[in-house]
């Protein structure tokens, strides 16, 4: 039962290539199936969340990452009657368009970018689903629905939203450009990627070693949180305490978010999905746990995220792209022959190097260059002490 400002499939904006309904599934079922299929998400599982994809078998990847973020959006939407598939649909495909190494590769290909135009994952993920999945005999891409794609693309510059909307008038971009709002499901999708990460980066953190639970009292809400769970299991510690710590955090701000997201909805009352357009965003955290989980974002970028042992790593990830790059536009032949024939070289070398997974990048980049920098790297450094990894 869908509330009256959740997006109805049988009332879908539609696909840019019109096709047949289907008798067994609605519009946003077959978005989400479309997205589980396609190769773009396949890759998901060997991109890099933190931690490479060589450094643990246990640390998130961008798979492991979106199916949490799937499962967190659809309890929230079952809580606020909002469309499960849609919203289902939206978190599994919002990384679609990462490169390998994370948000390190994505600054390298930004930068090898900036005269043809830059390099934005958001974009790029619309990219893949509008052009660059090669698996239907009628159109490129994979034909999603006008509301799965809004969701995909979160953050949009002008000047990209102007291009896109010169292309699509009226469409994904002209929110950008209006100031107005996405659908709800597209809202609860942002919001559930910032509840998962910062509290499965803390874990994966925890699990390297670079953090510990001592680290982490410096944390106001897990500090609470670790008095809480003690007054009750005084003996608890290790993996168990850990778990336990961030199984509250993911509930408490979950459960802030449906009841401050509820009370916004009583207060305004949209009628429709397009009502909500037009009004303040709607989804979102009570301002106490924005701040909490805006504190926690702060502490995760000063003590994980900008590590030596990352930044050491992310570095070499940056060097690897940018010189990836370098190699396949002065010789684009090394690229297969559907990149390499391509008039717009510079975006053709940047959507074959964004769809790599890590262990391609550097397996490629060694066959280039003659050189494996993450092995250089990993016999550089000294062996790994014992962490809860270990317990």
């Amino acid at each position: 039962m869908l509330a009256p400002w959740a997006c109805d499939a049988r009332r879908s904006r539609g696909r840019r290539h019109p096709e047949p309904t289907a008798w067994d599934r609605d519009e946003h079922q077959r978005d989400r199936d479309r997205i589980v299929h396609s190769t773009a998400f396949r890759r998901l599982v060997y991109k890099t969340q933190v931690f490479l994809n060589h450094e643990g078998d246990l640390f998130r990847t961008r798979l492991t990452h979106s199916l949490e973020v799937a499962q967190l959006a659809r309890t929230m939407a079952r809580s606020l009657g909002l469309n499960e598939d849609l919203t289902e649909a939206i978190a599994l495909g919002h990384d679609l368009g990462h490169t390998p190494f994370g948000h390190a590769g994505q600054d390298a290909l930004h930068a090898c970018m900036a005269d043809h135009g830059g390099f934005e994952h958001n974009l790029q993920s619309l990219r893949v689903v509008d052009r660059l999945e090669q698996r239907y005999a009628s159109f490129d891409g994979l034909n999603l629905s006008f509301e799965a794609r809004e969701g995909l693309l979160k953050h949009c510059s002008r000047r990209d939203a102007e291009w896109l909307e010169a292309e699509e008038p009226g469409g994904v971009g002209r929110r950008f450009l209006d100031g107005t709002r996405p659908a709800l499901e597209a809202q609860l999708c942002d919001l559930a990627d910032t509840i998962a990460y910062n509290a499965h980066d803390i874990d994966d953190g925890v699990r390297s070693g670079l953090l510990t639970l001592d680290d982490l009292q410096a944390l106001a809400p897990i500090a609470r949180l670790q008095a809480e769970v003690l007054a009750r299991h005084p003996q608890l510690g290790g993996r168990r305490l850990l778990s336990e710590l961030l199984r509250r955090l993911l509930s408490d701000q979950v459960h802030d978010l449906v009841a401050a997201t509820a009370a916004r909805l009583a207060e305004h009352r949209p009628d429709s999905p397009d009502a909500v357009r037009a009004l303040p965003r709607l989804v979102g955290f009570s301002a106490p746990m924005a701040e909490e989980t805006a504190t926690i974002k702060r502490w995760l970028f000063a003590w994980l995220y900008r590590h030596p042992q990352v930044t050491r790593t992310t570095d070499i990830a940056r060097r690897v792209l940018r010189e990836l790059f370098e190699a396949y536009q002065a010789a684009p032949q090394e690229m297969p022959a559907e990149h390499a024939r391509r008039e717009d070289r510079a975006r053709a070398v940047a959507d074959y190097i964004a769809g790599m997974t890590d262990r391609y990048a550097g397996r490629e980049h060694a066959r280039l260059t003659g050189r494996d920098l993450f092995a250089e790297l990993a016999a550089s450094q000294p062996a790994p002490g014992q962490t809860l990894l270990d317990l």
